[in-house]
Protein backbone atom coordinates (compact mmCIF):
# COMPACT_ATOMS: atom_id res chain seq x y z
CA UNK A 1 0.00 0.00 0.00
CA UNK A 2 1.28 3.42 -0.90
CA UNK A 3 2.16 5.72 1.96
CA UNK A 4 1.72 9.43 1.44
CA UNK A 5 3.49 12.20 3.19
CA UNK A 6 0.96 14.89 4.08
CA UNK A 7 2.55 18.23 4.85
CA UNK A 8 0.11 20.74 6.37
CA UNK A 9 1.72 24.03 7.44
CA UNK A 10 5.20 22.58 7.91
CA UNK A 11 3.99 19.70 10.10
CA UNK A 12 5.22 16.51 8.45
CA UNK A 13 3.66 13.15 9.16
CA UNK A 14 2.51 10.14 7.22
CA UNK A 15 -0.74 8.25 7.06
CA UNK A 16 -1.57 4.98 5.30
CA UNK A 17 -4.31 6.09 2.93
CA UNK A 18 -5.21 5.25 -0.64
CA UNK A 19 -3.94 7.65 -3.24
CA UNK A 20 -7.30 9.08 -4.29
CA UNK A 21 -8.32 12.70 -4.59
CA UNK A 22 -10.35 13.90 -1.62
CA UNK A 23 -11.96 17.35 -1.52
CA UNK A 24 -11.29 17.93 2.16
CA UNK A 25 -7.69 16.70 2.04
CA UNK A 26 -6.91 18.53 -1.19
CA UNK A 27 -7.73 21.82 0.47
CA UNK A 28 -5.33 21.19 3.36
CA UNK A 29 -2.34 19.11 2.38
CA UNK A 30 0.60 18.84 0.02
CA UNK A 31 0.84 15.30 -1.33
CA UNK A 32 4.36 13.97 -2.00
CA UNK A 33 5.60 10.46 -2.69
CA UNK A 34 7.43 8.53 -0.03
CA UNK A 35 7.44 5.05 -1.44
CA UNK A 36 5.45 3.53 -4.29
CA UNK A 37 6.92 0.06 -4.75
CA UNK A 38 4.33 -0.95 -7.31
CA UNK A 39 3.57 2.32 -9.02
CA UNK A 40 5.26 4.86 -11.22
CA UNK A 41 6.85 7.62 -9.13
CA UNK A 42 4.70 10.71 -8.79
CA UNK A 43 5.87 14.26 -9.04
CA UNK A 44 5.52 16.42 -5.99
CA UNK A 45 2.65 18.79 -6.50
CA UNK A 46 0.51 21.21 -4.60
CA UNK A 47 -3.16 20.42 -4.99
CA UNK A 48 -5.22 23.53 -5.66
CA UNK A 49 -7.53 24.27 -2.77
CA UNK A 50 -10.83 26.07 -2.63
CA UNK A 51 -11.22 29.49 -1.04
CA UNK A 52 -13.12 28.11 1.89
CA UNK A 53 -10.55 25.39 2.39
CA UNK A 54 -7.70 27.97 2.44
CA UNK A 55 -9.55 29.98 5.02
CA UNK A 56 -9.90 26.95 7.25
CA UNK A 57 -6.14 26.34 7.05
CA UNK A 58 -5.38 29.92 8.00
CA UNK A 59 -7.69 29.82 10.99
CA UNK A 60 -6.41 26.51 12.33
CA UNK A 61 -3.56 26.88 14.79
CA UNK A 62 -3.00 23.27 15.57
CA UNK A 63 -3.83 20.16 13.61
CA UNK A 64 -5.19 17.10 15.41
CA UNK A 65 -3.06 14.03 15.75
CA UNK A 66 -5.35 12.18 13.40
CA UNK A 67 -6.44 14.80 10.88
CA UNK A 68 -8.29 12.45 8.54
CA UNK A 69 -11.72 12.31 10.16
CA UNK A 70 -14.03 12.50 7.18
CA UNK A 71 -15.09 9.53 5.14
CA UNK A 72 -12.90 8.81 2.17
CA UNK A 73 -14.50 9.12 -1.28
CA UNK A 74 -15.75 6.21 -3.34
CA UNK A 75 -12.79 4.83 -5.30
CA UNK A 76 -14.97 4.79 -8.43
CA UNK A 77 -15.82 8.48 -8.20
CA UNK A 78 -14.47 10.58 -11.04
CA UNK A 79 -12.01 13.46 -10.69
CA UNK A 80 -14.61 15.81 -12.10
CA UNK A 81 -17.01 14.88 -9.29
CA UNK A 82 -14.36 15.64 -6.71
CA UNK A 83 -13.60 18.99 -8.30
CA UNK A 84 -17.27 19.86 -8.40
CA UNK A 85 -17.68 19.02 -4.75
CA UNK A 86 -14.63 21.07 -3.92
CA UNK A 87 -15.98 24.10 -5.78
CA UNK A 88 -19.32 23.74 -3.99
CA UNK A 89 -17.81 23.62 -0.49
CA UNK A 90 -19.86 25.78 1.84
CA UNK A 91 -22.87 26.04 -0.48
CA UNK A 92 -26.10 24.82 1.09
CA UNK A 93 -27.77 21.98 -0.75
CA UNK A 94 -31.52 22.40 -1.40
CA UNK A 95 -32.52 18.89 -2.32
CA UNK A 96 -35.15 17.55 -2.26
CA UNK A 97 -37.08 20.56 -3.60
CA UNK A 98 -39.57 20.46 -0.71
CA UNK A 99 -36.79 20.48 1.90
CA UNK A 100 -37.35 24.09 2.95
CA UNK A 101 -41.15 24.04 2.80
CA UNK A 102 -42.61 24.62 6.28
CA UNK A 103 -43.81 21.43 7.93
CA UNK A 104 -47.36 22.72 8.28
CA UNK A 105 -47.68 23.13 4.51
CA UNK A 106 -46.34 19.64 3.91
CA UNK A 107 -48.94 18.34 6.33
CA UNK A 108 -51.71 20.30 4.63
CA UNK A 109 -50.62 18.92 1.24
CA UNK A 110 -50.58 15.36 2.55
CA UNK A 111 -54.03 15.88 4.08
CA UNK A 112 -55.39 17.08 0.74
CA UNK A 113 -53.97 13.97 -0.93
CA UNK A 114 -55.69 11.83 1.70
CA UNK A 115 -58.97 13.52 0.82
CA UNK A 116 -58.38 12.71 -2.85
CA UNK A 117 -58.11 9.02 -1.97
CA UNK A 118 -61.05 9.41 0.42
CA UNK A 119 -63.52 10.30 -2.29
CA UNK A 120 -62.04 7.83 -4.74
CA UNK A 121 -63.01 5.12 -2.27
CA UNK A 122 -66.37 6.77 -1.67
CA UNK A 123 -67.50 7.10 -5.31
CA UNK A 124 -66.14 3.79 -6.60
CA UNK A 125 -69.27 2.04 -5.33
CA UNK A 126 -71.55 4.48 -7.17
CA UNK A 127 -70.06 3.11 -10.41
CA UNK A 128 -69.53 -0.49 -9.33
CA UNK A 129 -73.09 -0.70 -7.98
CA UNK A 130 -74.41 -0.93 -11.56
CA UNK A 131 -72.63 -4.22 -12.52
CA UNK A 132 -72.96 -5.47 -8.93
CA UNK A 133 -76.74 -4.98 -9.05
CA UNK A 134 -76.89 -6.90 -12.33
CA UNK A 135 -74.75 -9.72 -10.97
CA UNK A 136 -76.57 -10.16 -7.66
CA UNK A 137 -80.05 -9.13 -8.85
CA UNK A 138 -80.44 -6.15 -6.50
CA UNK A 139 -83.39 -3.78 -6.76
CA UNK A 140 -82.99 -0.01 -6.42
CA UNK A 141 -84.00 -0.26 -2.77
CA UNK A 142 -81.28 -2.84 -2.04
CA UNK A 143 -78.72 -0.85 -3.99
CA UNK A 144 -79.68 2.22 -1.98
CA UNK A 145 -79.28 0.25 1.26
CA UNK A 146 -75.79 -0.90 0.26
CA UNK A 147 -74.70 2.63 -0.66
CA UNK A 148 -76.22 4.19 2.46
CA UNK A 149 -74.43 1.74 4.78
CA UNK A 150 -71.26 3.77 4.29
CA UNK A 151 -72.93 6.72 6.01
CA UNK A 152 -73.86 4.66 9.06
CA UNK A 153 -70.19 4.40 9.94
CA UNK A 154 -69.59 7.93 8.74
CA UNK A 155 -72.18 9.32 11.17
CA UNK A 156 -71.00 7.19 14.09
CA UNK A 157 -67.38 8.35 13.81
CA UNK A 158 -67.92 12.13 13.62
CA UNK A 159 -67.98 13.04 17.31
CA UNK A 160 -65.36 10.45 18.33
CA UNK A 161 -63.18 11.76 15.50
CA UNK A 162 -63.47 15.34 16.70
CA UNK A 163 -62.79 14.38 20.31
CA UNK A 164 -59.78 12.21 19.44
CA UNK A 165 -58.39 14.93 17.16
CA UNK A 166 -58.54 17.43 20.00
CA UNK A 167 -56.70 15.06 22.34
CA UNK A 168 -54.12 13.41 20.09
CA UNK A 169 -54.00 15.84 17.18
CA UNK A 170 -55.36 15.52 13.68
CA UNK A 171 -52.25 13.87 12.28
CA UNK A 172 -52.52 10.65 14.25
CA UNK A 173 -56.29 10.41 13.78
CA UNK A 174 -55.98 11.01 10.04
CA UNK A 175 -53.39 8.31 9.40
CA UNK A 176 -55.37 5.70 11.35
CA UNK A 177 -58.52 6.70 9.48
CA UNK A 178 -56.87 6.35 6.06
CA UNK A 179 -55.54 2.89 6.87
CA UNK A 180 -58.94 1.78 8.20
CA UNK A 181 -60.98 2.83 5.19
CA UNK A 182 -58.37 1.57 2.70
CA UNK A 183 -58.23 -1.87 4.30
CA UNK A 184 -62.04 -2.04 4.42
CA UNK A 185 -62.28 -1.00 0.75
CA UNK A 186 -60.12 -3.95 -0.23
CA UNK A 187 -62.48 -6.25 1.70
CA UNK A 188 -65.57 -5.34 -0.36
CA UNK A 189 -65.06 -7.93 -3.17
CA UNK A 190 -64.45 -10.68 -0.64
CA UNK A 191 -67.72 -9.95 1.18
CA UNK A 192 -69.97 -8.84 -1.69
CA UNK A 193 -71.88 -12.12 -1.86
CA UNK A 194 -72.72 -11.97 1.85
CA UNK A 195 -74.96 -8.96 2.49
CA UNK A 196 -74.22 -8.51 6.23
CA UNK A 197 -70.49 -8.71 5.52
CA UNK A 198 -70.75 -6.24 2.63
CA UNK A 199 -72.66 -3.76 4.76
CA UNK A 200 -70.12 -4.17 7.58
CA UNK A 201 -67.21 -3.45 5.23
CA UNK A 202 -68.91 -0.28 3.97
CA UNK A 203 -69.65 0.80 7.55
CA UNK A 204 -65.94 0.35 8.28
CA UNK A 205 -65.07 2.50 5.26
CA UNK A 206 -67.44 5.14 6.64
CA UNK A 207 -65.83 5.04 10.08
CA UNK A 208 -62.36 5.55 8.59
CA UNK A 209 -63.45 8.40 6.35
CA UNK A 210 -65.68 9.91 9.03
CA UNK A 211 -62.80 10.94 11.30
CA UNK A 212 -60.97 12.71 8.46
CA UNK A 213 -62.93 16.00 8.28
CA UNK A 214 -62.48 16.58 12.02
CA UNK A 215 -58.80 15.69 11.81
CA UNK A 216 -58.29 18.12 8.91
CA UNK A 217 -60.26 20.84 10.68
CA UNK A 218 -58.08 20.42 13.76
CA UNK A 219 -54.92 20.79 11.66
CA UNK A 220 -56.18 23.90 9.87
CA UNK A 221 -57.51 25.59 13.00
CA UNK A 222 -54.20 25.13 14.80
CA UNK A 223 -51.82 26.06 11.99
CA UNK A 224 -53.43 28.47 9.54
CA UNK A 225 -54.23 32.14 10.32
CA UNK A 226 -57.70 33.43 9.50
CA UNK A 227 -56.46 35.42 6.50
CA UNK A 228 -55.32 32.21 4.79
CA UNK A 229 -57.94 29.86 6.16
CA UNK A 230 -60.33 29.91 3.21
CA UNK A 231 -57.54 28.84 0.88
CA UNK A 232 -56.33 26.14 3.27
CA UNK A 233 -59.85 24.73 3.69
CA UNK A 234 -60.42 24.97 -0.05
CA UNK A 235 -57.15 23.19 -0.80
CA UNK A 236 -57.72 20.36 1.66
CA UNK A 237 -61.42 19.78 1.12
CA UNK A 238 -61.00 20.48 -2.59
CA UNK A 239 -59.19 17.15 -2.63
CA UNK A 240 -62.64 15.57 -2.32
CA UNK A 241 -63.66 16.98 -5.70
CA UNK A 242 -60.43 15.79 -7.30
CA UNK A 243 -60.96 12.38 -5.73
CA UNK A 244 -64.45 12.21 -7.19
CA UNK A 245 -63.07 13.10 -10.61
CA UNK A 246 -60.33 10.49 -10.47
CA UNK A 247 -62.64 7.85 -9.03
CA UNK A 248 -65.31 8.38 -11.67
CA UNK A 249 -62.67 8.62 -14.38
CA UNK A 250 -60.69 5.51 -13.47
CA UNK A 251 -63.41 3.17 -12.20
CA UNK A 252 -65.25 2.49 -15.52
CA UNK A 253 -62.20 1.50 -17.61
CA UNK A 254 -60.86 -0.59 -14.73
CA UNK A 255 -64.21 -2.37 -14.40
CA UNK A 256 -64.58 -2.88 -18.17
CA UNK A 257 -60.96 -4.00 -18.60
CA UNK A 258 -60.82 -6.33 -15.61
CA UNK A 259 -63.90 -6.63 -13.37
CA UNK A 260 -65.72 -4.62 -10.73
CA UNK A 261 -63.73 -6.31 -7.95
CA UNK A 262 -60.43 -4.89 -9.20
CA UNK A 263 -61.44 -1.28 -8.59
CA UNK A 264 -61.77 -1.94 -4.85
CA UNK A 265 -58.42 -3.70 -4.67
CA UNK A 266 -56.57 -0.96 -6.54
CA UNK A 267 -58.15 1.97 -4.71
CA UNK A 268 -57.59 0.27 -1.35
CA UNK A 269 -53.93 -0.23 -2.23
CA UNK A 270 -53.57 3.50 -2.94
CA UNK A 271 -54.68 4.36 0.59
CA UNK A 272 -52.32 1.85 2.15
CA UNK A 273 -49.50 3.34 0.06
CA UNK A 274 -50.40 6.80 1.38
CA UNK A 275 -50.31 5.49 4.94
CA UNK A 276 -46.81 4.08 4.44
CA UNK A 277 -45.54 7.27 2.80
CA UNK A 278 -47.08 9.44 5.52
CA UNK A 279 -44.80 7.80 8.09
CA UNK A 280 -41.82 9.54 6.44
CA UNK A 281 -43.30 13.00 6.96
CA UNK A 282 -41.68 15.01 9.75
CA UNK A 283 -42.82 13.85 13.17
CA UNK A 284 -42.63 17.25 14.87
CA UNK A 285 -45.97 18.62 16.01
CA UNK A 286 -46.31 21.56 13.66
CA UNK A 287 -49.55 22.62 15.28
CA UNK A 288 -47.53 24.09 18.13
CA UNK A 289 -45.54 26.32 15.78
CA UNK A 290 -48.13 27.67 13.37
CA UNK A 291 -49.81 30.72 14.88
CA UNK A 292 -51.43 32.20 17.91
CA UNK A 293 -54.38 29.85 17.77
CA UNK A 294 -52.43 26.78 18.84
CA UNK A 295 -53.55 24.77 21.83
CA UNK A 296 -51.90 21.84 23.52
CA UNK A 297 -52.66 18.19 22.94
CA UNK A 298 -52.89 15.44 25.47
CA UNK A 299 -49.95 13.04 25.24
CA UNK A 300 -50.56 9.93 23.22
CA UNK A 301 -50.06 7.76 26.28
CA UNK A 302 -52.82 9.52 28.19
CA UNK A 303 -54.50 7.37 30.83
CA UNK A 304 -58.16 6.39 30.75
CA UNK A 305 -58.83 8.81 33.57
CA UNK A 306 -57.26 11.68 31.64
CA UNK A 307 -59.25 10.78 28.53
CA UNK A 308 -62.44 10.71 30.56
CA UNK A 309 -61.68 14.06 32.13
CA UNK A 310 -60.92 15.59 28.75
CA UNK A 311 -64.33 14.46 27.53
CA UNK A 312 -66.01 16.02 30.56
CA UNK A 313 -64.13 19.29 30.00
CA UNK A 314 -65.83 19.85 26.65
CA UNK A 315 -68.57 22.50 27.11
CA UNK A 316 -71.36 20.56 25.38
CA UNK A 317 -74.23 22.63 26.78
CA UNK A 318 -72.49 25.84 25.81
CA UNK A 319 -72.32 24.64 22.20
CA UNK A 320 -76.04 24.01 21.98
CA UNK A 321 -76.94 27.36 23.52
CA UNK A 322 -75.40 29.11 20.53
CA UNK A 323 -77.72 30.01 17.66
CA UNK A 324 -74.68 30.08 15.35
CA UNK A 325 -73.96 26.43 16.14
CA UNK A 326 -77.57 25.46 15.40
CA UNK A 327 -77.37 27.34 12.11
CA UNK A 328 -74.26 25.35 11.20
CA UNK A 329 -75.95 22.08 12.16
CA UNK A 330 -79.02 22.60 9.99
CA UNK A 331 -77.04 24.10 7.11
CA UNK A 332 -74.70 21.13 7.15
CA UNK A 333 -77.68 18.77 7.05
CA UNK A 334 -79.21 20.61 4.07
CA UNK A 335 -75.99 20.73 2.09
CA UNK A 336 -75.26 17.08 2.74
CA UNK A 337 -78.68 16.01 1.50
CA UNK A 338 -78.08 17.43 -1.95
CA UNK A 339 -74.43 16.40 -2.05
CA UNK A 340 -74.73 12.78 -0.91
CA UNK A 341 -77.85 11.91 -2.88
CA UNK A 342 -76.34 13.31 -6.07
CA UNK A 343 -72.97 11.70 -5.40
CA UNK A 344 -74.61 8.29 -5.01
CA UNK A 345 -77.36 8.46 -7.64
CA UNK A 346 -76.19 10.75 -10.46
CA UNK A 347 -74.32 7.97 -12.34
CA UNK A 348 -77.49 5.86 -12.26
CA UNK A 349 -79.60 8.88 -13.24
CA UNK A 350 -77.38 9.60 -16.24
CA UNK A 351 -77.42 5.91 -17.19
CA UNK A 352 -81.17 5.30 -16.88
CA UNK A 353 -82.90 8.68 -17.26
CA UNK A 354 -80.58 10.03 -19.97
CA UNK A 355 -79.92 6.60 -21.57
CA UNK A 356 -76.12 6.80 -21.37
CA UNK A 357 -73.91 3.71 -21.23
CA UNK A 358 -71.66 3.01 -18.23
CA UNK A 359 -68.64 4.82 -19.64
CA UNK A 360 -70.59 7.87 -20.82
CA UNK A 361 -72.54 8.04 -17.56
CA UNK A 362 -69.28 8.02 -15.62
CA UNK A 363 -67.77 10.70 -17.87
CA UNK A 364 -70.77 12.96 -17.37
CA UNK A 365 -70.66 12.30 -13.61
CA UNK A 366 -67.10 13.61 -13.62
CA UNK A 367 -68.16 17.06 -14.78
CA UNK A 368 -69.61 18.40 -11.48
CA UNK A 369 -66.60 17.54 -9.28
CA UNK A 370 -64.21 18.60 -12.06
CA UNK A 371 -65.87 22.00 -12.29
CA UNK A 372 -65.89 22.15 -8.49
CA UNK A 373 -62.08 22.13 -8.43
CA UNK A 374 -62.06 25.32 -10.49
CA UNK A 375 -64.87 26.94 -8.50
CA UNK A 376 -63.24 26.07 -5.18
CA UNK A 377 -60.03 27.90 -6.08
CA UNK A 378 -61.99 30.98 -7.15
CA UNK A 379 -64.27 30.93 -4.11
CA UNK A 380 -61.43 30.62 -1.60
CA UNK A 381 -59.45 33.47 -3.14
CA UNK A 382 -62.60 35.57 -3.40
CA UNK A 383 -63.41 35.02 0.29
CA UNK A 384 -59.87 35.71 1.53
CA UNK A 385 -59.69 38.82 -0.67
CA UNK A 386 -62.87 40.23 0.86
CA UNK A 387 -61.70 39.48 4.42
CA UNK A 388 -58.25 40.97 3.84
CA UNK A 389 -59.90 44.13 2.51
CA UNK A 390 -61.96 44.67 5.62
CA UNK A 391 -65.25 42.94 4.85
CA UNK A 392 -66.66 41.34 7.99
CA UNK A 393 -65.98 37.61 8.14
CA UNK A 394 -69.61 36.77 8.91
CA UNK A 395 -70.76 38.67 5.82
CA UNK A 396 -68.28 36.81 3.62
CA UNK A 397 -69.36 33.41 4.98
CA UNK A 398 -73.03 34.27 4.38
CA UNK A 399 -72.38 35.37 0.80
CA UNK A 400 -70.45 32.21 -0.03
CA UNK A 401 -72.95 29.84 1.56
CA UNK A 402 -75.91 31.53 -0.11
CA UNK A 403 -74.28 31.02 -3.52
CA UNK A 404 -73.57 27.40 -2.55
CA UNK A 405 -77.27 26.74 -1.90
CA UNK A 406 -79.21 28.87 -4.37
CA UNK A 407 -77.14 27.89 -7.42
CA UNK A 408 -77.84 24.10 -7.24
CA UNK A 409 -81.47 24.73 -6.23
CA UNK A 410 -82.07 26.78 -9.38
CA UNK A 411 -80.21 24.34 -11.62
CA UNK A 412 -82.03 21.30 -10.21
CA UNK A 413 -85.34 23.05 -10.79
CA UNK A 414 -84.44 23.64 -14.44
CA UNK A 415 -83.30 20.02 -14.84
CA UNK A 416 -86.41 18.52 -13.26
CA UNK A 417 -88.90 20.49 -15.35
CA UNK A 418 -89.76 18.70 -18.58
CA UNK A 419 -89.08 21.40 -21.15
CA UNK A 420 -87.52 19.14 -23.77
CA UNK A 421 -83.87 19.75 -22.97
CA UNK A 422 -81.41 17.27 -24.54
CA UNK A 423 -79.35 15.09 -22.17
CA UNK A 424 -76.12 17.04 -22.55
CA UNK A 425 -77.80 20.34 -21.68
CA UNK A 426 -79.33 18.80 -18.58
CA UNK A 427 -75.90 17.48 -17.63
CA UNK A 428 -74.40 20.93 -18.18
CA UNK A 429 -77.01 22.65 -15.99
CA UNK A 430 -76.52 20.15 -13.16
CA UNK A 431 -72.76 20.50 -13.48
CA UNK A 432 -72.96 24.28 -13.08
CA UNK A 433 -75.21 24.08 -10.03
CA UNK A 434 -73.26 21.39 -8.20
CA UNK A 435 -69.95 23.08 -9.00
CA UNK A 436 -71.14 26.37 -7.48
CA UNK A 437 -72.14 24.47 -4.34
CA UNK A 438 -68.40 24.33 -3.63
CA UNK A 439 -68.68 27.90 -2.35
CA UNK A 440 -69.68 26.15 0.90
CA UNK A 441 -65.98 25.45 1.51
CA UNK A 442 -65.53 29.20 1.99
CA UNK A 443 -68.80 29.48 3.88
CA UNK A 444 -69.99 26.80 6.29
CA UNK A 445 -66.76 24.82 6.40
CA UNK A 446 -64.70 27.80 7.55
CA UNK A 447 -67.13 28.84 10.28
CA UNK A 448 -66.08 26.11 12.72
CA UNK A 449 -62.55 27.50 12.80
CA UNK A 450 -63.77 31.09 12.81
CA UNK A 451 -65.88 30.88 15.94
CA UNK A 452 -63.60 28.59 17.97
CA UNK A 453 -60.20 27.32 16.79
CA UNK A 454 -59.86 25.37 20.04
CA UNK A 455 -63.06 23.40 19.58
CA UNK A 456 -63.18 23.46 15.76
CA UNK A 457 -62.78 19.70 15.42
CA UNK A 458 -65.49 19.06 18.03
CA UNK A 459 -67.89 21.49 16.33
CA UNK A 460 -67.30 19.89 12.94
CA UNK A 461 -67.86 16.51 14.56
CA UNK A 462 -71.25 17.73 15.81
CA UNK A 463 -72.38 19.27 12.52
CA UNK A 464 -70.96 16.45 10.43
CA UNK A 465 -72.77 13.86 12.55
CA UNK A 466 -76.07 15.51 11.67
CA UNK A 467 -74.77 16.08 8.14
CA UNK A 468 -74.21 12.33 7.72
CA UNK A 469 -77.89 11.57 8.36
CA UNK A 470 -78.86 12.46 4.75
CA UNK A 471 -76.29 9.92 3.64
CA UNK A 472 -78.14 7.26 5.61
CA UNK A 473 -81.73 8.41 5.15
CA UNK A 474 -81.50 10.41 1.92
CA UNK A 475 -79.58 7.89 -0.18
CA UNK A 476 -81.81 5.00 0.89
CA UNK A 477 -84.99 7.10 0.64
CA UNK A 478 -84.08 8.12 -2.91
CA UNK A 479 -83.96 4.46 -3.94
CA UNK A 480 -87.26 3.74 -2.17
CA UNK A 481 -89.00 6.73 -3.78
CA UNK A 482 -87.59 5.77 -7.16
CA UNK A 483 -89.10 2.29 -6.86
CA UNK A 484 -92.41 3.79 -5.69
CA UNK A 485 -92.82 6.80 -8.02
CA UNK A 486 -90.47 5.97 -10.92
CA UNK A 487 -89.77 9.70 -10.97
CA UNK A 488 -86.30 11.18 -10.67
CA UNK A 489 -87.82 14.59 -9.99
CA UNK A 490 -89.72 13.42 -6.90
CA UNK A 491 -87.04 11.05 -5.62
CA UNK A 492 -83.80 12.97 -6.27
CA UNK A 493 -84.36 16.64 -7.07
CA UNK A 494 -87.43 17.85 -5.11
CA UNK A 495 -86.10 16.96 -1.61
CA UNK A 496 -82.73 18.56 -2.38
CA UNK A 497 -84.34 21.78 -3.63
CA UNK A 498 -86.43 21.99 -0.44
CA UNK A 499 -83.40 21.67 1.84
CA UNK A 500 -81.28 24.08 -0.19
CA UNK A 501 -83.93 26.81 0.10
CA UNK A 502 -84.71 26.34 3.80
CA UNK A 503 -80.99 26.08 4.58
CA UNK A 504 -80.38 29.43 2.92
CA UNK A 505 -83.04 31.11 5.09
CA UNK A 506 -81.65 29.68 8.33
CA UNK A 507 -78.06 30.53 7.41
CA UNK A 508 -78.82 34.16 6.58
CA UNK A 509 -80.83 34.57 9.77
CA UNK A 510 -78.58 32.96 12.38
CA UNK A 511 -75.05 32.26 11.06
CA UNK A 512 -72.09 34.06 12.63
CA UNK A 513 -68.32 33.86 12.40
CA UNK A 514 -67.56 36.00 15.45
CA UNK A 515 -65.23 34.19 17.88
CA UNK A 516 -67.16 32.71 20.78
CA UNK A 517 -66.02 31.58 24.21
CA UNK A 518 -67.36 28.12 24.94
CA UNK A 519 -66.68 27.38 28.59
CA UNK A 520 -67.96 25.06 31.28
CA UNK A 521 -69.15 28.16 33.17
CA UNK A 522 -71.92 28.54 30.61
CA UNK A 523 -73.04 24.97 31.22
CA UNK A 524 -74.10 25.61 34.77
Amino acid sequence: MARLSLRPNNHIFSSPIHAHNHPFLSSLYTITPRSFPHHTPLKSSRVKCSASGTERVRESKKLPKSPIKEDLPNPEASDSSSDALSRETGIEQNWPPWKNIPERYKLIGATSLAFVICNMDKVNLSIAIIPMSHQFGWSSSVAGLVQSSFFWGYALSQLPGGWLSKIFGGRKVLEIGVFTWSFATALVPLLAGFMPGLIFSRILVGIGEGVSPSAATDLIARTIPVGERSRAVGFVFGGLSLGSVLGLLLAPPIIQTFNWESVFYLFGLLGIGWFIGFQFLGEEEVSHRGDETTTSHKPENATREELGNSLKEIPWKSFFKSSAVWAMIYTHFCGSWGHYTCLSWLPTYFSEALSLNLRDAAWVSILPPLASIFVTSLASQFADYLISNGVETTTVRKICQTIAFLAPAICMTLSSVDIGLPPWEIAGILTAGLALSSFALSGLYCTHQDISPEYASILLGITNTVGAVPGIVGVALTGFLLDSTHSWTMSLFAPSIFFYLTGTVVWLAFASSKPQKFTKDHDS
